[in-house]
């Protein structure tokens, strides 16, 4: 009669061959990860290569994203804004512009109506260098009084504008609705053709990690050859590559990172000083915590992918040759 062990020290021996298992798999990733760190650290000339050019792959959408994100930052006023000018005719009297303003004030879809008076106009014209000494030689005020309507934001200002027109004692309207259009137009293009470009280059990064991979694999050819025929599956065989091609992901992508922070303080004191010349403030604005560890994640699976890729084309081949 065999005797049973104790349902406790069973349990005992299966938890511990568990805690082996995990053990071994950590040890294996470990010295896989370690092991491919290793080899592109002992050619660091070819290593530069081909990680300054997934670097530049993955640089330049980037850097076009960052310009597209600080444009909108500066246009998003400006598109945002659906005021109405209404310029008055200048005959009309300070009752009447009041009357009037009361009268739009009261119509729906809109939220607030300024007057500008035309004395408000003078002094706003004579602040610019440009105008001062041609409003100086003046012994007048030619300029008319001024309604700004404020539209709802959910309204249809083209058409208030349209509205707007035919009242009494309105001169001419300025409605910036279209202009406002066609740049939404050309930074929604601008986002679609960034991530065009963003796809060619991280596919161009994938075949350059899966060229890399395949030229290391076939210069250990023989290697894989003997661990193969020693029991190693195809998992055990393909795991050094992948970390290799994530090595080289990761890489690049704290390069492309720097490239683009550099952009960004090469072009941060004429970006200020040419926003300055519009009487504005602004500052360029480059990836934040979230932005750049999600570059640096997208970067590490590609390279992995690209290696997975090649790999498993290798492991094809190698078996179709031996049948």
């Amino acid at each position: 009669m065999i005797a049973r062990a104790p349902a406790g020290e069973s349990g005992a021996r299966r938890s511990r061959a568990g805690a082996g298992s995990i053990g071994a798999w950590r040890d294996a990733h470990l010295y896989s990860m370690l092991s491919s760190f290793g080899r592109i650290a002992r050619r660091p000339g070819a290593t530069l290569l081909t990680v300054g050019v997934m670097a530049i792959a993955l640089a330049l959408p980037l850097c076009l994203g960052l310009l597209l994100q600080n444009l909108e930052r500066i246009s998003g006023s400006f598109r945002a804004a659906g005021e109405v000018s209404l310029f008055l005719q200048p005959e009309l009297e300070a009752d009447k512009v009041e009357a009037l303003r009361a009268r739009i004030a009261q119509q729906p879809g809109v939220v607030a109506v300024v007057v500008r008076s035309p004395e408000e106009g003078l002094a706003e014209f004579r602040e610019m260098a440009d105008l001062a000494g041609a409003l100086a030689a003046l012994d007048y005020n030619p300029l008319p009084a001024v309604l700004i309507v404020t539209p709802t934001a959910a309204g249809p200002d083209a058409a208030l504008a349209e509205t707007l027109r035919d009242l009494p004692g309105v001169d001419f309207v300025q409605h910036d609705a279209e202009w406002r259009a066609r740049l939404g137009a050309w930074l929604s293009f601008g986002e679609r053709a960034t991530m065009l470009v963003a796809a060619l280059l991280g596919l161009g990064a994938l075949l350059v990690v899966g060229n890399t991979v395949r030229l290391d694999i076939q210069g250990r050819a023989e290697e894989i050859q003997i661990v193969q025929l020693l029991g190693a599956t195809d998992g055990f065989v393909r795991r050094p590559f992948l970390y290799l091609g994530a090595w080289y992901g990761g890489l690049a992508a704290l390069l492309a990172v720097s490239i683009a922070a550099l952009a960004q303080w090469s072009l941060q004191d004429a970006v200020a000083a040419l926003v300055a010349s519009y009487g504005s403030a602004f500052a360029l604005r480059g990836l934040d915590a979230r932005a750049t560890f999600g570059v640096i994640g997208g970067a590490i699976a590609l390279g992995w992918l690209g290696a997975w890729l090649a790999t498993s084309h290798q492991l094809r081949l190698g078996r179709k040759g031996t049948n």
